[in-house]
């Protein structure tokens, strides 16, 4: 009896785990097999009646949300090809050919907050970047490689004639910014370590807003860390020239989504006020 339930037992956890085994037979056939099996060894058949149930359930659901995310995807693309790249075939031509955005964009990765859609940029306006927090490190060529590619090919290849970092309300990065406690210690293995890249701009909002509630705070920094982020820019030696040639223009802006509101400024080099709108 107890070497039959531990065969029946290992067939389950068997069929269970082997993700690639059941994409290959239908959960109908691994069902039908427990079945037959049950058939045979009659008395394990109320220890694996519940198994039976327990693997349908799973298979059933994972199966529903796999087609349901599939089908979101294809019908996506299915509206955009015929609502927008079959009617501007002009548009989609030229950039077939190449691009030539005005813009790079650094914006948070929350899905609130796309660029494209709030500043309604149409395909080859903006080479962006998007991370938590919308953050620009420093220079260095080992730890934030990534990023100075990104900025090296828009300024030096593309030629962007715009760098705009846009913050956002209610951005979780900053609030865990606000959060890291001040012995540095960290919880998670990237995020802290991430976001750490504004702590001057978290040092100057708590020295002077220390009046101000929790959520006051992170509202105050999530602009402040743009304006890190901005300085972060000219430590770009590529950045720096294109600035003080005249041929790039480093911009800030905050997004409020509570408020439908949106706010723009320039670094603060004393050559312009801000826009709010």
């Amino acid at each position: 009896m107890a070497g039959k339930l531990k065969k029946c037992m290992m067939l389950c956890c068997q069929m269970k785990s082997s993700k690639e085994e059941m994409g290959k037979d239908s959960y109908e056939a691994a069902i039908e097999g427990l079945k037959k099996l049950l058939r045979e060894k009659g008395d394990l058949q109320g220890v694996a009646a519940t198994k039976i149930k327990q693997i349908t359930t799973e298979l059933e659901a994972a199966g529903s949300k796999a087609c349901s995310s599939d089908d979101r995807l294809k019908n996506g693309f299915y509206h955009f090809k015929k609502e927008k790249y079959e009617k501007n075939p002009a548009l989609y031509g030229e950039l077939a050919k190449g691009q030539s955005p005005k813009y790079m964009v650094f914006a948070c990765s929350d899905s609130r907050v796309c660029p494209s859609h709030i500043l309604d940029f149409q395909p080859g306006e903006a080479f962006v970047v998007r991370n938590i927090a919308n953050m620009v490190p420093p220079y260095d060529q080992t730890k934030y490689s990534g990023i100075g590619a990104a900025i090296e090919y828009a300024v030096l290849h593309l030629k962007v004639e715009n760098i705009v970092v846009i913050g956002h309300s209610c951005c979780g990065g900053i609030k865990g910014l606000m959060s890291i406690p001040d012995d540095g210690t960290t919880a998670s293995d990237f995020i802290e370590e991430w976001v750490k890249i504004c702590l001057p701009a978290k040092a100057k909002i708590k020295a002077e807003c220390s009046s101000l509630s929790f959520e006051e705070q992170c509202n105050n920094l999530e602009k402040e860390a743009v304006n890190v982020s901005l300085a972060n820019l000219l430590t770009y030696p590529f950045v720096r020239n294109a600035v003080v040639k005249e041929n790039l223009a480093l911009k800030g802006g905050h997004y409020d989504f509570v408020h439908g509101s949106f706010e723009l400024w320039n670094l603060d080099l004393g050559l312009s006020p801000s826009l709010s709108l």
